[in-house]
């Protein structure tokens, strides 16, 4: 293989500048040192340590006009690790990306991506044509030591063996065929491994997703997506059918999404798959949500309320009577927080009657209702039928249209605490947003009694955990937002965590809570029967000593709790 010699006006030091990672005056004293020594650039660059390991690997790639990866960010491609076994691989310090088996093409990561030698035998070996693409030596090492050993690629290699065997006689009807009845040893243990893996990693979905030569598989871990395996796309048909035997779906029906649910268990722990299917260009698509059976409820200090938001929350749900909404978009962790009132008012003295959508934890003691809108389950008519069942809390999954925001007025005001959540961006548009819905000014000055707005955002990993110095315009701009709560010290700083594969490479470790509470004082329940705007609303809350969301954000950026990033993307305005 040619590889393509450098153009001789630049060099790495010069790519390395034009990267950002390297100072210019620094880059001069570098250049002096070869010229003083006669050392090679990359040995003074070493020897210095002026950059890191990754960039003088990225700008060698830009130099010799190879690609780069980063194996950290790279799904695991099992049919591209099954054309080389592991012993070649540490011996040649490779690690295959992917495999185009149409066009006999291997991407390989290898820690000297100009060893023709290297390049030469690997493609004697699988009868493929090799790409090379730079990579970090350490990375590869620790991707042949793990991935090799918890991938799929003997499973996937087996089955697709199968299916070249078998796709001759199933003509009829493939999706039966292949999916229903056939290789499902192989198929089970492909699953087996998703779901494993996605318990150990602490994922909240599973993604499988078909595109037109894959099918890829993502999990949501910490909120994020992450791409971590890609399977060959004969497979996906039999995985699909897999899935939907397994909670009870019909396999043969391709067109319409469906629903349902299993159980998975591993040694450590179990949990409860809630499955949705979706028909989509490639084919079905599989997301499966993971409740986790074991493990309790958090208490409202380890979500991550403290301070003035927990006092005035606590005060709330001891009334007995009244509204509490909790208000934030999808996945912004509202049922985490009204499990965990619930829990906490949770005693044998107390009726609690909950109305959700679906029930994602099972609470003793609480009686959890399941609405069914094709039976006639909504959360009016449920509301409607609790009011006779003598409760003294009512717990409403969601307030979604007039009927539903009056029948729980007027539970409240007939001395019923009740919770629900509403879709709102934060606590001051949740009372405009009831009005609208048809809600009486003077019924809801009455009966609300606190809004609490919130969102989830990561941890640093306490393991890894460093401190830096941060650009003094960001430090300036959140002293601005916290006023009189910003810290009187002279050296601020700023943490992060570094990548590891215990974090999934992304330095974080679990989740914590940015909240705002406003509890409906006598002012505020004035503003409401004006039909003042969210942003009187916000502005006198604030008055009030409300602390916002955003400030909670930066307040826990500064306590080392998580990063800058992390707060403006989760609850920047």
């Amino acid at each position: 293989m040619a590889v393509q010699v450098p153009v001789a006006s630049t060099n790495i030091v010069d790519i390395l500048v034009a990267q950002g990672d390297l100072a210019p005056e620094r880059a001069e004293q570098v250049k002096l040192a070869e010229v003083q020594t006669g050392k090679p650039l990359e040995d003074i660059i070493r020897e210095q340590k002026v950059v890191s390991e990754e960039a003088l690997i990225r700008a060698r790639a830009t130099f010799y006009n190879i690609g780069y990866v980063d194996l950290r960010n790279m799904p695991v491609n099992p049919a591209a690790l099954s054309l080389l076994s592991q012993e070649v691989s540490k011996k040649f310090k490779v690690f295959p990306i992917s495999a185009d088996a149409s066009k006999k093409e291997l991407q390989l990561a290898m820690a000297d991506p100009l060893d023709l030698t290297t390049i030469e035998f690997v493609e004697q070996k699988t009868g493929y044509h090799v790409r090379p693409f730079a990579a970090v030596p350490d990375a590869i090492d620790e991707f042949v030591a793990k991935r090799y050993s918890t991938t799929l690629s003997q499973e996937v290699t087996a089955a697709l063996k199968e299916v070249s065997g078998e796709r001759k006689i199933n003509v009829l009807d493939a999706s039966m065929q292949q999916g229903g009845l056939i290789r499902q040893e192989r198929i089970s243990e492909v699953v087996t491994h998703i779901l494993d893996f996605a318990m150990r990693a602490r994922a909240s979905d599973v993604h499988i997703e078909p595109l037109e030569r894959t099918t890829r598989v993502r999990y949501r871990i910490d909120g994020i997506l992450q791409e971590k395996l890609t399977i060959p796309r004969e497979l996906h048909d039999s995985l699909i059918s897999r899935i939907k035997i397994l909670c009870g779906m019909k396999i043969d029906e391709k067109r319409i999404p469906q629903d349902g649910r299993f159980n998975f268990k591993n040694p450590e722990q179990e949990v409860d798959l809630r499955v949705s299917s979706l028909p989509t260009s490639w084919g079905e698509k599989i997301v499966m949500r993971l409740l986790k059976k074991t493990g309790g409820v958090p208490e409202l200090p380890e979500l991550g309320l403290r301070g003035r938001a927990l006092k005035n929350l606590e005060d709330s749900i001891l009334r007995p009577h009244g509204i509490i909404t909790i208000c934030g978009p999808t996945g912004s962790g509202k049922t985490t927080t009204l499990y965990s009132i619930i829990q906490k008012l949770n005693t044998p003295k107390v009726n609690i009657m909950t109305l959700e959508d679906p029930i994602e934890y099972k609470i003793e003691g609480v009686n959890q209702v399941q609405i069914n809108p094709a039976v006639g389950l909504t959360f009016a008519s449920g509301l409607r039928s609790f009011l006779r069942q003598d409760p003294n809390i009512i717990l409403v999954g969601e307030i979604r249209d007039h009927e539903t925001a009056d029948l729980a007025i007027q539970a409240s005001l007939t001395g019923h605490l009740v919770f629900a959540t509403l879709h709102t961006n934060d606590a001051a548009g949740a009372l405009p947003r009831l009005l609208d819905m048809g809600a009486e000014p003077f019924l809801l000055a009455s009966s609300m009694t606190a809004i609490v707005a919130q969102r989830v955002l990561r941890k640093i990993d306490e393991k890894t955990k460093e401190a830096y110095d941060p650009d003094p315009k960001i430090v300036e701009e959140m002293r601005q937002v916290l006023g009189p709560l910003f810290p009187k010290v002279q050296q601020i700083k700023f943490y992060r965590g570094a990548p590891t594969p215990e974090n999934n490479s992304s330095g974080y470790h679990g989740r914590v809570g940015v909240f705002e509470v406003i509890p409906v004082t006598e002012v505020i329940a004035q503003l409401i029967l004006k039909r003042s705007p969210a942003g009187e609303i916000e502005a006198m809350a604030k008055k009030e000593g409300m602390i916002t969301m955003k400030q909670d954000g930066y307040l826990k950026v500064l306590e080392g709790v998580t990063t800058i990033e992390e707060v403006l993307r989760v609850a920047q305005e």
